[in-house]
């Protein structure tokens, strides 16, 4: 099974910044930093969308996003689950059957 590669942030601006502001071909800049075509191409398309809008999230805010999203699904998953337990034993407590 293969694995993704990670980059890192200051990576992938330089290798951006090769394409947009050096004018340099993406496949050149692929194949000389080693990385695949269509890698670059999506980093130099969101780049230049996030260009074009000033207010739009960049990569590290939309992983924070997403991480926190995801923190949040569990925890009211958590929530959901302790109200659920404190309505079972109070119905237990109500009853008088301690089990």
């Amino acid at each position: 099974m293969l694995t993704r590669r990670r980059y890192t942030k200051e990576f992938k601006t330089e290798a951006k910044g090769l394409v947009l502001k050096q004018k340099i071909p993406v496949a050149q800049v692929a194949s000389d930093l080693g990385i695949g075509k269509s890698t670059l191409d999506k980093w130099v398309r969101d780049e230049r969308l996030r260009l074009a809008d000033p207010n739009a999230l960049s990569e590290t805010e939309l992983e924070e996003l997403s991480r926190l999203r995801k923190e949040n699904r569990i925890l009211k998953m958590e929530r959901d689950l302790l109200k659920k337990t404190a309505v079972y034993f109070a119905k237990d407590t109500q009853t008088g059957t301690n089990s």
